[in-house]
Order: structure tokens, then C-alpha cells, then sequence
């Protein structure tokens, strides 16, 4: 099991993920790159994931949901010691990256690459060449979609290893 000290750290490693997430969706939806998209998805996966798992598996442990009696318990995912507001919270930042994820997918042309140094975007059989603009732009939505899921992820991971993190009664 992990410590209570030690989950407060993935929960804050997670609300950076959040942050970054956000910061860089919003710096992308302005038309600025700060970071190659390598870095910026790695970055929000380094800070992400293993909260997120942490968050999962002490709930899961810590609720003795492994084998619950309905096929799915919401203690789960909102333990009952957890103010609703701070849940509710929590849904609405989430549902903010699911948009942000939605908007993107809408928004997408076809898969940008290069093709014989032209920008093209490739659409099942179809290949389209367009300019750097449009090509750049595409690889941006592309870029806004795992950050948006990795945000989501984060805001679960944050929410439950601060839930476990804080439960008294169960810890």
C-alpha cells in the first residue's frame, strides 16, 4: 500500500500534469507551440500515469472493490468520506478536457505527414497536400487530443490519491 504522504505527491504530480495539460491545450488553441508535442505529451505522461494508477489501485484496494456485489460500486470513484462539491469539481474539469478532446477529433482533416517534402494530409485512401498553416494546424489537434485524454487522467489520478490520501477512517 502506498503511504499517505506518498500519495499526496502523485496527487500533486497529477494537478501539475493538469496544469500542463491545460496550459499547453490553451497555448495551442492560441496558434503557440512552447514545446515539440514529444515533449509536451511526455512531460504530462511522466506526470499523469503513475498517479493515475496509484489513484485506481489504492481505491480499489482500500474500498474492497475487486469483486463488488453490483458490477459497478461508486466508491470506486468517489469515496464516501469526499465532499460532493470537490467531485463535482472534478467532473466539470474533466468534462472540460473531454470537449477539448471532442473539438479536436472534430476538427481533424486526415493524419498530417510528409510525403517527398510536401505536407500532405492522408485520409483513409485519400492524400491531400496542403500548406505548412493547415499542416501545422493538424498536427496541433492531434496534440490537443493526448493532452486532453492525459488532463482527464490527471484530474482522476489528483481526485482519488487525494481521496485515499485524506480517508481517515479506511487508511
Amino acid at each position: 500500500m502506498i503511504s499517505r504522504r506518498g500519495l499526496l505527491l502523485l496527487s500533486v504530480m497529477c494537478g501539475a500534469g493538469v496544469l500542463w495539460s491545460a496550459g499547453l491545450i490553451i497555448a495551442l488553441a492560441a496558434g503557440a507551440r512552447p514545446f515539440d508535442a514529444a515533449i509536451a505529451v511526455g512531460v504530462a505522461a511522466f506526470l499523469t500515469v503513475p498517479g493515475f494508477a496509484a489513484g485506481i489501485l489504492s481505491n480499489r484496494r482500500g474500498y474492497r472493490t475487486q469483486q463488488p456485489r453490483r458490477a459497478w460500486r461508486l466508491a470506486s470513484w468517489v469515496p464516501p468520506h469526499v465532499p460532493h462539491w470537490a467531485a463535482i469539481a472534478a467532473g466539470v474539469v474533466v468534462f472540460g478536457f473531454w470537449l477539448t478532446v471532442v473539438l479536436a477529433f472534430a476538427s481533424l482533416d486526415g493524419n498530417p505527414s510528409m510525403r517527398d517534402g510536401r505536407y500532405v494530409l492522408e485520409d483513409h485512401d485519400r492524400v491531400i497536400e496542403v500548406n505548412q498553416v493547415t499542416y501545422e494546424r493538424q498536427t496541433d489537434h492531434q496534440q490537443q487530443i493526448s493532452l486532453g485524454v492525459l488532463g482527464a487522467f490527471a484530474v482522476g489520478g489528483a481526485f482519488l490519491c487525494t481521496a485515499r490520501a485524506t480517508d481517515h477512517e479506511h487508511h
